[in-house]
């Protein structure tokens, strides 16, 4: 279970569980310390497809698919969703 608390920290788990923005750091500092001193290009588009794709996949199975709902859960329009879920390949 998380909590979402008004003082920005949302998606905090409960227990003592690492957050999701923890997670995100560690696999940014993994990544960079792949690189061996090499610039990345692109970052911010990388990130965002990483990151999108498996989103809308799990909201998508969680709203069984419902994309009125899954569009309410992401904060997102319908057609705007539905635009996403065709170019990853979520719906067709």
């Amino acid at each position: 279970m998380v909590n979402n608390n008004n003082n920005g920290d949302a998606l905090v788990p409960r227990k003592g569980k690492k957050p999701l923005c923890k997670h995100t750091e560690d696999a940014l500092n993994q990544y960079f310390t792949t690189l061996n001193g090499d610039r990345p290009g692109d970052l911010y588009d990388l990130v965002i497809g990483e990151v999108e794709r498996p989103l809308f996949k799990a909201v998508m199975d969680y709203t069984q698919g419902n994309q009125s709902q899954a569009a309410g859960i992401l904060g997102l329009n319908r057609g705007t969703l539905r635009k996403k879920l065709k170019a990853y390949s979520l719906i067709r």
